[in-house]
C-alpha cells in the first residue's frame, strides 16, 4: 500500500466521521458511515480498505469500541465454482453475472441500517471459494469500508445500493501496474505463467474495462 494513497483516502474519510448527521445508530446517536472503494481487478482495493480500517479504528475506539472500523469485501459474494460450472460461467469468474449481486445489495442495506449483528462473507484465495459468516459486523462500528469492482455499476441490482454510501472512492491504477500482480494471483491457483497471463489479459481485463466505465460515477478518484 502506497503511503500517499492511504493518506489521501484518510483525508477524504476522516471529515465524514466528525460531521455525519445525527441519525441512525451508533454512539450518542451518530450515524454510521459507509464508504465504497471501487476499482479494477488488482487495483489494491482490499489492501486500501483494510489499511484504512486499521488506521482509523484506534482513533474511533474510545467512543465506538475496538471494532470501530470494519472492511467488508464484495468478493465474498462470488458464486461457488460448482455453480459457475453449472451455469457455464467458469471461464468468466469475476464478471458481474458470476456474483450473487442481490445478496450483496441486501448485505449493504443491512449494514446501512446498522441495527443488528451482520455476518458478511469473504473470498479465500487459498480455497478459491467464498466463505460465509466470517466477518462479524455488530451494530456498533462507526465506519464500514465496502470494497469491490462493481459498486458503481448502473445496472440492477447493483445500482440500488448506491444511495446508501456516504462516499465512493475510485482507485485508478494503470494496467501496467495491475497486471503483474494479477498474473501472480492466477499462478497461486495452479496456472502456469502462460495460462495465468492468458486469463488475466482475457477475463480480468474484460472485467477491468467494464469497471473503468463507472469511474466517472465515483465521488472521488484517487490515482496510483
Amino acid at each position: 500500500m502506497l503511503p500517499d494513497l492511504l493518506a489521501a483516502a484518510r483525508d477524504l474519510v476522516a471529515p465524514l466521521l466528525g460531521t455525519a448527521s445525527a441519525q441512525g445508530v451508533g454512539s450518542g446517536g451518530a450515524r454510521r458511515v459507509l464508504v465504497g472503494i471501487v476499482g479494477a481487478p488488482g487495483a489494491g482495493k482490499s489492501t486500501l480498505a483494510e489499511a484504512l480500517a486499521a488506521e482509523l479504528a484506534p482513533e474511533l475506539a474510545a467512543g465506538w469500541g475496538p471494532q470501530a472500523a470494519v472492511s467488508v469485501p464484495m468478493d465474498g459474494f462470488h458464486l461457488s465454482n460448482v455453480e459457475l460450472e453449472r451455469l457455464g460461467l467458469a471461464t468468466r469468474k469475476g464478471a458481474p453475472e458470476t456474483f450473487d449481486a442481490a445478496g450483496f445489495v441486501h448485505l449493504v442495506r443491512r449494514l446501512r441500517a446498522g441495527d443488528e449483528l451482520v455476518y458478511a462473507p469473504a473470498y479465500s484465495r487459498v480455497l478459491h471459494e467464498s466463505i460465509g459468516g466470517v466477518i462479524p459486523v455488530p451494530p456498533g462500528p462507526r465506519l464500514i469500508l465496502i470494497e469491490g469492482n462493481y459498486l458503481l455499476l448502473p445496472d440492477q441490482p447493483w445500482v440500488t445500493a448506491r444511495p446508501w454510501y456516504d462516499l465512493t472512492v475510485y482507485v485508478d491504477v494503470p494496467a501496467a501496474t495491475r497486471v503483474p500482480g494479477l498474473v501472480t494471483r492466477q499462478q497461486s491457483r495452479g496456472l502456469d505463467e502462460s495460462a495465468a497471463r492468458e486469463w488475466v489479459l482475457g477475463s480480468d481485463e474484460l472485467n477491468a474495462a467494464l469497471v473503468e466505465t463507472t469511474r466517472a460515477a465515483a465521488d472521488v478518484v484517487l490515482t496510483r
